[in-house]
């Protein structure tokens, strides 16, 4: 019963949701405006080039983990590494976040590593996404601030919703009564299990933290990150040279839209199939273009890193079962 209850936390409800989602996007479209435009106003040479820049990004990602590897001490072939960070992705469509740890006890195993420590080097990586995606946003919205003054400006109703929000005691007092409620918590419930997860968890991501300051390279490591953000981002922006309507909405238009994906991508649904599209269509329409060619936009750009991931999965997979074949047949002869 257990494993079926999982089941369906891990994979049903997030794809329900991501169905559910995409459902309710595309059924506000004329459709039959979107497919016009799939098939005859799309260059998709851009679009390929999309999927060849995702491609690269993967393989940065796979020489910056390797960096943090070296720490615990493990030196994994790029042959691992490319296959631990391309079926992550992969595993990820099926089960959301489940490759995050599949990948760590793929490296684990082929290097005869603690798992642990190798969860730990994960979790510094993706802590330093995160602090990436903080920036990101720091970054957009100075860049982004004549937008939403023209936004509240063109919506009294919301900038005057956003003021009573700020301005309300109810607001501030909700805040401190969950400080209050956490510090007693954790201070008379300290034996919760709740509470020993969270206390696991935070010390985590703070032992995670500190191997970034202890492994070597860290100049070669931030490189690395710029360079994976950097390919993250001109992933998508080429896709704006697939589309006449979006050629020239411009880097700014394209940067929000970066943004809004990445948080989209952080929604526990397979490969972010729903939030992505809403989110990317919602900042298109900010910048006026009309909702069938943002959603057909959405479809081409998302579609392109899905089909990159599933082929790229297929050639892990395949890459895995060989290496062990032959390791069987060395151990055989």
């Amino acid at each position: 019963m257990k494993r079926i209850t999982s089941y369906i936390f891990k994979f049903i409800i997030p794809l329900a949701f991501g169905v559910g989602l995409m459902w309710y996007i595309y059924s506000k479209l004329n459709m039959e405006e979107v497919g016009k435009i799939l098939q005859y106003d799309i260059n998709y040479w851009w679009i390929f080039l999309s999927g060849v820049i995702g491609l690269l990004s993967h393989i940065v990602r796979a020489l910056r983990w390797k960096i943090q590897l070296k720490a615990l001490p493990a030196n994994p072939s790029m042959r691992v590494l490319t296959n631990a960070i391309f079926g992550t992705y992969a595993v990820n469509l099926i089960l959301p976040r489940v490759g995050e740890v599949w990948r760590c006890a793929y490296v684990a195993q082929s290097e005869d590593k603690s798992f642990i420590k190798v969860v730990g080097s994960m979790i510094s990586e993706r802590l330093t996404d995160t602090l990436t995606v903080i920036t990101i946003t720091i970054i957009t919205f100075f860049l982004q601030l004549d937008v939403l003054k023209e936004i509240l400006n063109n919506n009294p109703s919301i900038k005057e919703g956003i003021v009573n929000i700020i301005t309300s005691p109810a607001l501030y007092s909700v805040i401190a009564v969950g400080i209050i409620a956490l510090v007693w918590l954790f201070r008379f419930k300290s034996e919760n299990t709740l509470i020993v997860k969270i206390k696991e968890m935070v010390n985590n991501l703070i032992n995670g933290f500190k191997t970034i300051f202890k492994m070597e390279k860290k100049g070669l490591f931030l490189f690395y990150t710029i360079l994976m953000w950097f390919l993250y981002f001109v992933e998508l922006y080429v896709c704006f040279f697939a589309f006449k309507q979006t050629e020239s909405l411009g880097i700014v238009c394209a940067f929000s839209c970066f943004l809004m994906g990445s948080i989209g991508m952080g929604v526990p649904v397979q490969g972010g199939l729903g939030p992505w599209h809403w989110a990317v269509i919602a900042v298109l329409t900010l910048y006026g273009l009309n909702n069938d060619t943002a959603g057909a936009f959405a479809l081409v750009a998302h579609g392109a890193q899905l089909i990159m991931t599933i082929l790229i999965g297929v050639y892990t997979f395949i890459s895995i079962s060989l290496y062990k074949k032959r390791g069987k047949e060395v151990n055989n002869s």
